[in-house]
């Protein structure tokens, strides 16, 4: 391994050995020592990069909403609700893939890690935000408090629980495609927007 990154390359590097640990396991269990040595550096040096565990572990866990985020930004040339439909598929694809990482970064902050719950919610106003825009009510995607705001953030976590669940059945057992999945979710997201 090249000793000579620049720091900036090296937190990067470190952070990106977390993701890829992450897969497999929940952040707390990530294991200091072993993403050392992945670098090819003393777990000493990992704590310059890194002031403590915990900033590590912030550093990976933001990476991973960015991420998300990223990996769900449907084509901006796509018309309002397809642009939904996509962000939609990728998010159920995203969860699918990194089931046991994702259900680590929700459960996380369900249980009160102050940096998991930070993160997750950023993520989620973050998907909030782009759902409301596709929908064409823009102007609420800065009102946390309208009612617009929290049906729409409500409903994202119906879908996300949707995904979770059917994304840990064996596929030979799984009732629908995603495909059907994600027009059931969107079915359900404009029954709710009409009560």
């Amino acid at each position: 391994m090249d000793h000579r990154l620049s720091a900036e390359d090296r937190k990067k590097q470190l952070v990106r050995i977390g993701l890829m640990m992450l897969r497999t396991q929940p952040i707390h269990e990530l294991s200091i020592d072993a993403i050392a040595g992945q670098a090819g550096i003393s777990r000493g040096l990992l704590f310059h990069y890194f002031p403590s565990k915990r900033d590590y572990y912030v550093a990976v866990i933001s990476a991973a909403g960015r991420r998300l985020l990223r990996v769900t930004k449907p084509d901006e040339s796509l018309p309002p609700e397809e642009k939904l439909r996509e962000m939609l598929m990728q998010f159920v694809a995203f969860i699918s893939r990194r089931r046991t990482a994702y259900i680590s970064f929700v459960r996380g902050a369900a249980g009160g890690d102050d940096y998991a719950v930070e993160v997750y919610d950023e993520t989620r106003a973050g998907l909030t935000k782009r759902i409301l825009t596709y929908i064409g009510t823009p102007e609420v995607a800065d009102e946390p408090a309208s009612p617009e705001y929290m049906r729409i953030h409500a409903w994202l976590a119906y879908a996300e629980d949707l995904a979770i669940e059917w994304s840990g059945l064996p596929e030979d057992e799984r009732p629908y495609s995603d495909k059907f999945l994600v027009d059931h979710a969107i079915e359900a997201l404009h029954t709710l927007r009409k009560l």
